[in-house]
């Protein structure tokens, strides 16, 4: 399971940290220059300027993250071949998915009703998620 979990991290931290670059260039360099003409420290600067203003790319990229950590199938295909590993060890819902939908004989219909709990599961937690974070659909906050 370490090695699944090392291979996600280093698959999805590039596009993390580039979708960090593009909030943080989104900034404007007027609210820094303001904050050095009111004596603001480097600390000041980063927990009252940078860190609200990238608050809705934080919110994104963790939502990306855990929707994508509920839908991990490829890593876990790669690593055990398909069959969860020894002692179903890195077994996920979506290899559990494709093993009830391709694997056996006539359980199209239960690997479509999991694959439907896992829409449902991602949909609330996403839905909980947007509840607490500070940000509602307009990208202002409330």
């Amino acid at each position: 399971m370490w090695a699944i979990i090392v291979m996600n991290i280093w698959s999805t931290v590039p596009m993390f940290m580039t979708i960090y670059l593009s909030g943080l260039q989104d900034i404007d360099s007027a609210m820094y220059e303001a904050a050095d003409i009111d004596g603001a420290n480097m600390f000041q600067k980063w927990f009252k300027i940078t860190v609200p203003q990238i608050a809705p790319v934080t919110n994104y990229v963790v939502m990306m993250g855990l929707t994508s950590t509920f839908q991990l199938f490829d890593q876990p295909y790669i690593v055990s071949g398909g069959s969860g590993g020894p002692n179903n060890a890195t077994l996920t819902l979506s290899l559990v998915i494709y093993q009830y939908a391709f694997r056996q004989f006539g359980t199209m219909g239960y690997a479509s009703a999991i694959a439907l709990l896992l829409t449902i599961a991602i949909f609330v937690v996403s839905m909980i998620f947007r509840h607490f974070s500070s940000e509602n659909v307009t990208g202002e906050g409330r």
